[in-house]
């Protein structure tokens, strides 16, 4: 649903290019959209039987569709365990041959030594924590600066923090927008009041707004689940740390995207 027109028309393309027909089944939040996509592309020359849109609920249809004795293959952009469930009600139902290929969380790390240029540093942590309202599985979730550096790195990047425009996206100074729902948002609100907070801006207080913030942690070892919003951990390390940190990382199972900065 977060990128509801781009992932959900490039797993369909990709599909038919290969010669496959498409059941194509949307995110339930974002299901106009797909009703609009698959409308373009088969007024755009694809066959009306080679794509078939099933919207519907996720936990009735994907059971139903992932068991289907004519399914040869599933393609899935969602959550760990929604992944997790259908590979097993593949594993009971398909063929071992038939492939899964599913892109899911991540809890995605950057690494900011005393060596990085600050400025640098700042403004990518900025984009990839806070853009779309951290609603990428790509997004930056942990944040480990060199202590050396750190008090500095962090006044640039609160200050940095309090010139985002949070609001509904068709303003045009909007820089982040809603989460997708009420219980998303109420999920973020608990995580942060059970963790330490070391910065939060403000949000419009009517509709599922959250505050861009950042939280202190130990490390990623602390964090045991994806937080879907515009939630910040931050980490200090020791030089002679850094070797256990990148092994913690590396521990954690859980990886999609990794940054470095430093010169």
């Amino acid at each position: 649903w977060n990128f509801p027109l781009a992932i959900f028309t490039g797993q369909i393309a990709a599909a038919l290019a290969m010669g496959n027909a498409v059941l194509a089944k949307p995110a339930e939040a974002t299901s106009m959209i797909a009703v609009h996509a698959v409308a373009l592309m088969h007024q755009a020359g694809v066959p009306k039987p080679c794509l078939q849109l099933v919207p519907g609920e996720g936990a009735v249809l994907g059971p139903v569709l992932c068991s289907a004795p004519n399914i040869s293959g599933v393609c899935f952009t969602g959550s760990t365990a929604t992944a997790q469930s259908i590979n097993r009600v593949m594993a009971e139902n398909l063929p071992p041959h038939a492939p899964l290929i599913a892109e899911t969380g991540g809890l995605n790390a950057m690494i900011v030594d005393s060596t990085a240029l600050l400025e640098q540093a700042v403004q990518d942590v900025i984009v990839s924590a806070f853009q779309s309202a951290g609603q990428r599985c790509s997004a930056l979730r942990m944040l480990y600066v060199q202590s050396d550096i750190a008090n500095e790195f962090q006044r640039m990047l609160f200050g940095a923090m309090q010139a985002l425009v949070v609001g509904p996206p068709e303003a045009a100074d909007c820089d982040v927008g809603p989460v997708i729902d009420a219980a998303t948002k109420d999920r973020i609100l608990t995580h942060i009041s059970r963790h330490t907070l070391l910065f939060q801006t403000s949000a419009p207080s009517e509709g599922h707004f959250v505050a861009p913030t950042v939280l202190s942690l130990r490390g990623i070892g602390d964090l045991r689940e994806e937080v879907f919003g515009p939630v910040l951990h931050l980490a200090r390390f020791g030089a002679e740390d850094l070797d256990q940190v990148i092994d913690d990382i590396n521990a954690c199972g859980y990886c999609l995207t990794f940054g470095f900065h430093s010169r």
